[in-house]
């Protein structure tokens, strides 16, 4: 059997992998849970089961496990939730509310929306003026592609109780 640091191969997937998952409860966004599980399960497998497997058994048990592991986190969504980040197609992120993390403009900027999907960071134009980093939004037009349309939350309040009080708005209605 392979030693490194004077311990079997399997011992230090065994300790490698549960120090990535417990690395993953501190940085939680799936980035060492899927290596952290594959590590582990590879290293109980070499020291349970196939106790004189060698590194390149080891190695292939890895990248199996890991396959099968990113199979299911993805498949049944385990970091976001069963059908939560995801987004059916682009009219669903209307009315999404998110922060601008890079200033927007009518020509440019980021934001960040809540519950956008895998990746929730969008490029983003504004329809009045320039929105300063860290300000709330609202998206009012998600437009086709990775690109949305949005406002300020006090600019989307201004206009709803401005539509309140137009002829023919809200309160003319009843």
């Amino acid at each position: 059997m392979a030693e490194v640091f004077g311990q079997s191969l399997s011992f230090v997937l065994v300790v490698a992998g549960t120090a990535l998952c417990i690395v993953e409860a501190f940085a939680p966004g799936a980035h060492f849970i899927v290596l952290g599980v594959a590590l582990f399960v590879a290293g109980l497998i070499g020291m349970f089961l196939l106790s004189e497997a060698t590194p390149l058994v080891l190695a292939g048990i890895v990248f199996a496990v890991g396959m099968v592991v990113l199979y299911f986190y993805r498949y049944y969504e385990l970091y976001e939730g069963t059908g939560r980040g995801q987004s059916l197609d682009s009219s669903d992120l209307r009315g999404k509310r998110g922060y601008v993390v890079e200033e927007v403009t009518q020509r440019s900027g980021r934001v960040e929306l809540e519950g956008g999907g895998f990746d929730s960071s969008y490029g983003a134009r504004s329809t009045s003026g320039v929105i300063p980093e860290g300000t709330d939004i609202v998206v009012v037009d998600p437009g086709g592609g990775n690109v949305v349309t949005v406002e300020t939350l006090e600019d989307t309040a201004a206009g709803d109780a401005e539509a309140d009080r137009e002829p023919g708005g809200a309160e003319d209605a009843t």
